[in-house]
């Protein structure tokens, strides 16, 4: 892998990049310390999400809560890339189908 990512990054190349780049703080922080960042960015983005005029900051705030999840799962040593596929590979985790028709009601 290179040290940056072009515009195809896949999941696992992504996950590599931010172990390299925050691997020792993160561990440090731990997982508790690395949430709370994490949900400070889940509210930067529900911000920015309600503001709905400023596309660059939506994409920064969308980045941000992406890179702090993979650091947790970094962290607590979760292969994200694998997991995802176990659980949503084959399609919806509730009724199995690629295009989800569980009610609406329900958290597939």
């Amino acid at each position: 892998m290179t040290n940056q990512l072009d515009s195809d990054v896949s999941l696992r190349d992504f996950q590599t990049l931010i172990r390299t780049m925050y691997f020792e703080k993160d561990a440090e922080r731990g997982v508790s310390g690395t949430f709370m960042w994490l949900m400070e960015e889940i509210g930067e983005l529900a911000s920015a999400l309600r503001a709905n005029n400023d596309r660059e900051n939506l994409e920064e705030e969308f980045a941000d809560v992406v890179a702090w999840l993979t650091t947790i799962a970094n962290v607590a040593g979760v292969d994200l890339a694998q997991a995802l596929t176990k659980k949503y590979g084959a399609g919806c985790p509730g009724c199995k189908k690629l295009a989800c028709d569980c009610p609406m009601s329900e958290k597939p």
